[in-house]
């Protein structure tokens, strides 16, 4: 039984919603799409079919800090057949992992590193028991992590000789579920899709003209971890230096280098910093189950975004809360900011469009032709 299997390797008794039904599927070798709220246990889902079956399993995901985070999580438990691929590792280290694949059960990496032909030819020569593709909305162009890469996925497993496929998101609105399907999937795929309700999370919005000052308020009362979103880099750094001298802060954006992210991420999951002010780059994936309190000081550009931003707090079941903090005309930025990535998602489109083009001049004027219809 299912339930012997899983108390074998991971010591819990049952399944979440939505954990039996996907890995049933799966050690059926039918493929499958599973949309589970943050914190239900997404990873055990391709874990424990991974100690049932032969094989390696290939886990795709967007961000470096969350390869680390899975595989971190794995060593914990004892799992010394894990390894990540990605540009952190020096050349010799790669080749060296490419060549003694049969040494590991899991190999995280990003579907950039997939598609470099000497990872993909090597792959090749393996038995992939599973193909996971993590955070899957980013393979929507309407989703709200959309990554271009992440749409060669079905080309890459083809290569692969198509193996059995699973689909993993928190995110997904009724029009991405079916964008992933087509994307990703070649013929009918399972699905199981829960309620994003999360009965230990209480949600709140504040309205005030005075966000700094209600803002303060909560952190002077605040009795854990909180994550303090905001909706610009310019916004995070304004922030972190009016709380630094009174709060332990740090704070968390894109505009960072690696390793300054790699260490803030870590400080905060390590009860270094109580606080974090962060923009929408932290969140995917970040595993620290005893954060209380999520507080959007700008508000959300998506009901998506913002429920997976939420996504963060209460992990481990306990009451914790999300707070907006909402003034009028905050709407405004938005607006902005989506005019900007709707351009950016069409001059995307129009490269694909206009390949033939190599002359890069050619390319431009027809491109400045084009916006001049928008």
């Amino acid at each position: 039984m299912l339930e012997e299997a899983l108390y074998q390797y991971f010591h819990y008794t049952q399944f979440r919603p939505g954990q039996k039904e996907t890995i049933t599927a799966l050690l059926q070798e039918q493929d499958f799409l599973a949309v589970l709220p943050t914190g239900s246990g997404k990873s055990l889902c391709y874990q424990l079919p991974a100690y049932l079956k032969e094989g390696v399993v290939l886990i795709i995901t967007p961000l470096i800090s969350l390869m680390e985070d899975q595989l971190a999580s794995l060593q914990k438990n004892g799992e010394k057949r894990a390894v990540v691929l990605n540009g952190n590792l020096k050349e010799q280290d790669k080749i060296h992992i490419l060549s003694h694949l049969t040494q590991y059960k899991f190999v995280f990496l990003s579907p950039e590193m997939l598609m470099q032909e000497k990872v993909l030819s090597r792959l090749q020569l393996y038995h992939i028991a599973l193909f996971v593709v993590d955070e899957a909305h980013c393979i929507s162009q309407w989703g709200i992590d959309f990554r271009p890469e992440y749409r060669n996925l079905k080309y890459a497993k083809q290569r692969l000789n198509t193996p059995v496929t699973l689909a993993l998101t928190a995110t997904a609105t009724k029009k991405v579920k079916e964008e992933i399907k087509t994307v990703l999937f070649d013929q009918k795929v399972g699905e199981f899709c829960d309620s994003v309700d999360r009965p230990n999370v209480s949600l709140s919005v504040v309205f005030t003209r005075e966000k700094l000052i209600e803002l303060k308020r909560l952190l002077s009362v605040a009795k854990g971890s909180a994550l303090i979103y905001c909706a610009t880099r310019k916004k995070v750094e304004e922030l972190y230096y009016q709380l630094k001298q009174h709060y332990n802060v740090g704070y968390y954006h894109g505009g960072l280098d690696s390793s300054q992210r790699r260490l803030l991420q870590q400080q905060f999951i390590q009860d270094h910093l109580q606080f974090l002010i962060c923009t929408s780059a932290f969140g995917m994936g970040v595993d620290k189950p005893d954060i209380r309190m999520v507080i959007h000081y700008d508000l959300p550009d998506s009901l998506e975004n913002y429920m997976q931003e939420i996504g963060r707090s209460g992990r481990d079941q306990k009451d914790s809360d999300a707070i907006l903090l909402y003034k009028p005309q905050d709407e405004k930025i938005h607006y902005f900011m989506q005019q900007q990535a709707q351009q950016e998602r069409e001059l995307f489109e129009f490269k694909i469009n206009y390949r033939q083009f190599e002359n890069l001049s050619e390319l431009q004027e027809k491109w400045l032709q084009q916006t001049k219809k928008l």
